[in-house]
């Protein structure tokens, strides 16, 4: 087992070979039972891994699964920051993550120093930070927020009350446009979501003149002002299926392409289209997980995702104030 958890701090992942006729989903589905484990799925992760997933999920719906189950291990087929949480809220569980460096170019873009720093030089500002960033950033907040309760987070303050909102520069402005409030913003932004490409999106929508666009609020304005619609992963999702458009060029991470077919099979759905012609609409760190290291992590429940008690505390304090103020919002 030593040798194991020093390939995983330098490789990330169990590598080890499994037998290519080995039937993983029957085999996960044997483990989940064995260990009383549950698998919680983002909608960016790839098709297969939505499939085998107990619970497909955008942050918030996967924060409120991770606080409710009762399952002994949470597998969490995500990214780092996401199997934090779960761990922030389930200290008792096993939190395993299928690839320990399954990262995230938004939470990488606040460190923790240069944020206490930045807060410090405005001490009469509540600090709401997008749960995309580490348990440290949540450590020094006031309220976590998601995409999807973002603005009604924002408008159960009131209105003279300075607010810092980090990490995502882009969230921030969007939810600042809608409710009418001057926040200041971290320099911080998702890599996925920037690199869309205003002019090919334009060019689609001419194409396909029935089509509408809809759009995560991480992306540019400048994106979003073409937008016919505006929501996190799942508002996105539930649009697409009860719109009567029959045609949506969709401008987040194509892993959300997967659900939307399911649910609308009749329709068509065009993964907006990235700056240059490579696949920069496929989140490089969502896509390190695959059904086989879900496979092997089950099995030697690792890697696990481990955290100091004070740490864990101070970050799941604003967790907490978030969780309550979205008791009524679906994830």
């Amino acid at each position: 087992m030593s040798t194991i958890k020093e390939k995983i701090l330098k490789e990330g992942y169990i590598a080890e070979k499994t037998d290519p006729n080995m039937d993983l989903f029957e085999a996960i589905e044997k483990l989940k039972k064995e260990k009383n484990a549950i698998i919680l799925a983002h909608y960016y992760q790839e098709p297969d891994i939505q499939d085998i997933a107990d619970y497909i999920g955008d942050s918030l719906g996967l924060a409120q699964k991770a606080r409710s189950t009762q399952a002994d291990m949470i597998v969490f087929a995500g990214v780092h920051f996401m199997a934090e949480t779960a761990k922030i809220l389930n200290p008792s569980k096993k939190v395993v993550l299928p690839d320990l460096f399954a990262g995230c170019s938004l939470s990488d873009s606040c460190p923790p120093d240069r944020f206490k720093a930045f807060k410090e030089q405005h001490p009469d500002h509540l600090v709401i930070s997008y749960v995309n960033c580490s348990a440290a950033i949540k450590a020094q907040s006031d309220i976590i927020c998601t995409s999807s309760n973002a603005v009604h987070i924002v408008e159960s303050l009131p209105k003279d009350q300075p607010i810092i909102f980090a990490p995502d520069k882009n969230l921030g402005a969007y939810v600042n446009k809608v409710t009418g409030r001057n926040m200041l913003l971290w320099n911080g932004a998702c890599m996925v979501h920037e690199i869309f490409s205003l002019e090919k999106i334009t060019r689609l929508k001419f194409n396909h003149p029935g089509a509408k666009v809809i759009a995560h609020p991480e992306c540019l304005e400048s994106v979003l002002e073409i937008a016919d619609y505006i929501g996190s992963t799942t508002q996105l999702l539930q649009f697409a299926k009860t719109d009567a458009a029959d045609t949506f060029i969709v401008v987040t991470e194509t892993g959300i392409l997967h659900q939307m077919m399911k649910n609308s099979p009749e329709k068509t759905f065009i993964p907006g289209p990235p700056l240059n012609n490579c696949a920069c609409n496929d989140c490089p760190h969502m896509k390190r997980n695959t059904l086989e290291k879900i496979y092997l992590c089950m099995k030697y429940e690792l890697p696990e995702i481990t955290m100091d008690e004070t740490l864990r505390l101070a970050a799941k304090k604003p967790l907490d104030r978030m969780l309550e103020l979205s008791a009524g919002i679906g994830g």
